[in-house]
């Protein structure tokens, strides 16, 4: 209790010291950073998990076939659950003595459970509403052009005459996402009395649930431990997410990087003012050593002292992240409209516990070191620490560093390419810093006079200069990072969707439609079209092998074998496909080749060399596998598993499949294009590719945001590191003006000092963004062709060298009109 109150009394008097207050700082920093973009985090992975809920209409469903059995609702029932039952089906509708094909959705008045029903009326506004009563219908703009109607008309669907109530506008089901078809929905008893869903209707049933996650959970369970009816399966939020899984991942890695750069620069300002506090403790711990204290109380005292000033610094800055993480959790709702969920406490106190860490495994070194000084420090300053090869108290910063980017990047590949690369920038300042040393050594003699002085002081300090560069260094690194190549990783995102990118899908496209086609879609502004051969079969055999009496070790690949596949070919690799083994197949190979993508060679522990034997239309088809590709599905281009040579493959029955884009104010001439090619389904993606933006948008949004954050701990590493050297830079200036120094000649010597610093650490931080940016971009982020941005790199290489100059100045300012006489009353 004892050392308690006289480490708060400790604190309390040195609480004017800059090292502390930069201690203090750095944590509240820290916790901050790390608070909010937890908490950011937190909100984008349930959002994830809410969207997917919105996209399906409910948290979890099953869709089958045929009818489902009353079992699997009366046991929603009993956990609590509340139900819908939905039926989608084409279907033709007719008005206006036209005809159009509709992807019909039939639903009971309890959907949707999940998301929003938004719904046009007659005068062009919108609003939420729920399913259509019986006797009612609501189609979407393609269908109301298509048919030449409007809100209020009727038309014939399924016999019965309906009343277009509303234009549907958004609906949950994934329906917003992919549109086959012009879309309608109606009540299910209408199709029902109908006769819509009797025996050989291509309706599929879905009956999906919502309340409690436990509840829910429960049922899945249950589920999972009963016999489905033949064709039903889970439809799970989990399956959903997928489709927007590449951008949320990009989305969370953007933003940890920057929260972990920001408490790494935090970790390295502490550890600058942890070792400028601790040398100017030394002279204080060495008396109390000198009374006879012991070296385990003098200890003791300094990790009270350090605890009272960390709690309170992390219960401030608790406080703020919590206050922050609120604007944090509105700031992300709008990435997924209102979702309801509550504020997380846990990110912000794990922030707290983590910036306490990060305090300690950085502060506590220099100041542990500290209950070593000898007693006879006192008289010999000389004295005052034992030299040692190796510490093994300085390994606790590396490995709360990594540790902290081991928790925090949510990646392996993420945390090893950020360590590798600070550790680079850390060695490569040092043997730069080194390398200067040396040199000033050989060259100051001969120099200019104020060149001389600044070589020779950074020479006199030949520790104090390795750890101000190296610190500035992986300072100003991290902040490029941030400031520069974080931005144009996002840049490099956004241009992965440029505004023209395919938004349009075209299937069932014939040989002989191919050019009235490509006439057609020009004449109404359709442009970037791209036609892909697309031939529907079976896999029959591996190797010879039966596939019906292979077992696969991956459950997925019974699954897929029953399947139809879609096979295409090429002659060239498409984009978005990388080879990772063997070569792409010469234009006349001796046998049938396939290429398949790594996800099919993993599921069937497929191999090159192996034979794989397909059934296309009437005939069959055995192919060797000459490739292996790596595929992009997240390029929103057409990708396929499987590729076999146009040579063996051009003869197989097939039909083509086109992507274009087509602006969106022509969108409606796609009705007459529809009717003319009355085979082909159409599918629109804008929708998807809306959002992917909006994530992008909204994560730039969210890194510049953090990055204030970032500045700010930047700033206390600046003036920390910088202010490492003022004592002895204060003593060697008194010395110098006894000797006859003017000011003007210290100042041109701390400004070559500082520059010769910032020259070091703008090089080497430039050169490890650049790295970094390299690497994290083709590695992590997956973006194809990023090369991180030279020219503003050098500028910010140059732009810290002066600032790094600037500030030293600025804070050498006083230390040059120190009178000679203090040095001779200091004795």
């Amino acid at each position: 209790m004892k050392l308690l109150l006289l480490a708060l009394r400790t604190v309390r008097r040195e609480w004017h010291l800059p090292e502390l207050r930069t201690l203090a700082a750095s944590l509240v920093l820290a916790v901050v950073a790390l608070g909010v973009v937890a908490t950011l985090s937190t909100r984008i992975e349930r959002g994830m998990l809410a969207s997917a809920a919105e996209l399906i209409g409910g948290d979890i469903g099953i869709e089958s076939p045929q009818n489902l059995p009353d079992t699997f609702a009366n046991e929603a029932h009993q956990r609590g659950l509340n139900t819908t039952v939905t039926t989608s089906f084409p279907s033709v509708a007719f008005a206006n003595q036209k005809t159009q094909l509709l992807d019909v959705q039939a639903s009971d008045q309890h959907y949707p459970l999940r998301g929003t029903l938004e719904l046009g009326d007659a005068t062009g506004r919108s609003h939420n509403g729920q399913a259509p009563a019986a006797g009612s219908v609501y189609l979407d703009h393609r269908a109301l052009v298509a048919l030449n109607l409007k809100v209020g008309q009727q038309l014939q669907l399924g016999g019965r005459q309906l009343t277009i109530t509303a234009e549907l506008l958004r609906q949950p089901d994934g329906g917003e996402l992919f549109a086959l078809a012009p879309r309608a929905l109606m009540s299910l008893t209408d199709a029902e009395q109908a006769g819509l869903l009797g025996v050989g209707s291509r309706a599929r049933h879905r009956l999906l649930l919502a309340g409690d996650p436990t509840a829910v959970q429960s049922w899945r369970d249950w589920v999972q431990s009963t016999k489905l009816p033949q064709g039903a399966e889970l439809v799970t939020t989990e399956q959903t997410q997928e489709r927007m899984r590449t951008a949320f991942d990009r989305a969370g890695a953007f933003l940890r990087l920057t929260a972990l750069l920001s408490a790494l620069l935090a970790g390295v300002a502490i550890a600058l003012a942890a070792q400028r506090y601790a040398r100017r403790k030394t002279a204080e711990v060495a008396l109390l050593r000198a009374l006879g204290t012991s070296r385990k109380r003098v200890l003791g005292l300094l990790v009270y002292t350090l605890a009272a000033l960390a709690i309170p610094a992390a219960a401030i800055g608790l406080v703020l992240a919590l206050g922050l993480s609120q604007l944090a959790w509105l700031f992300a709702s709008q990435l997924f409209g209102s979702v309801p969920t509550v504020l997380p406490l846990g990110p912000s106190f794990a922030a707290a516990a983590m910036g306490i860490a990060v305090l300690i495994g950085f502060a506590l070194p220099p100041l542990a070191r500290l209950a070593e000084v000898p007693p006879v420090a006192v008289f010999r300053q000389s004295m005052e620490r034992r030299v040692r090869r190796f510490d093994a108290l300085y390994l606790i910063p590396l490995v709360v560093a990594l540790a902290l980017i081991w928790t925090q990047s949510g990646s392996v590949q993420l945390a090893g390419i950020l360590a590798a690369s600070l550790f680079g920038v850390a060695v490569v300042a040092a043997l730069l810093a080194a390398l200067l040393l040396f040199i000033a050594r050989r060259v100051a003699p001969g120099a200019h006079p104020a060149l001389r002085l600044g070589l020779a002081a950074l020479a006199r300090r030949r520790t104090l200069s390795l750890i101000q560069a190296t610190a500035l260094s992986l300072g100003l690194c991290a902040l490029l990072l941030l400031a520069i190549v974080a931005p144009s990783l996002l840049q490099g995102w956004r241009q992965e969707l440029p505004t023209d990118t395919p938004n349009w899908f075209a299937l069932n496209l014939q040989d002989d439609q191919r050019a009235g086609f490509e006439h057609a879609l020009t004449g109404i502004g359709g442009e970037k079209l791209n036609m892909a051969p697309l031939a529907v079969g079976k896999l029959t055999a591996i190797n010879g092998k039966p596939i019906d009496s292979i077992k696969f070790a991956d459950e997925r690949s019974k699954d897929s074998a029953d399947r139809q596949l879609r096979l295409s070919w090429a002659s060239e690799l498409p984009p978005a496909n990388q080879i990772v083994a063997g070569q792409w197949p010469n234009a006349h190979p001796a046998q049938a080749m396939v290429s398949i993508d790594t996800m099919w060679r993993d599921m069937f522990s497929l191999k090159l060399g192996d034979t794989l034997s397909f059934n296309v239309g009437e005939g069959n088809l055995d192919a060797k596998i000459g490739s292996i590709r790596k595929v992009d599905w997240s390029s929103f281009r057409v990708n396929f598993f499987l590729l076999l040579d146009p040579d063996h493959a051009s003869s197989l029955p097939h039909t083509w499949l086109a992507s274009f884009y087509l602006p969106r104010t022509q969108a409606n001439q796609l009705a007459q294009l529809s009717r003319d090619y009355s085979n082909l389904s159409l599918i629109d993606v804008d929708s998807l590719l809306d959002r992917v933006r909006e994530i992008v948008d909204r994560v730039g949004n969210a890194v510049r945001w953090i990055l204030g954050f970032s500045l700010l701990a930047g700033a206390l590493v600046l003036s920390a590191a910088l202010a490492a050297s003022a004592a002895e830079r204060r003593h060697e200036a008194a010395l110098l003006r006894t000797l006859g120094a003017r000011r003007n000649q210290l100042r041109a010597a701390a400004a070559c000092e500082f520059a010769l610093l910032g020259l070091v650490a703008g090089l080497t931080a430039a050169l490890g963004a650049a790295g970094a940016g390299l690497w994290m971009g083709h590695a992590v982020f997956h973006i194809d062709g990023f090369v991180p941005p030279l020219w503003p790199l050098a500028l910010g290489a140059l732009s810290a060298a002066i600032v790094v100059m600037l500030l030293g100045l600025a804070g050498t300012r006083k230390v040059t009109q120190t009178s000679p006489m203090r040095l001779l009353r200091e004795g």
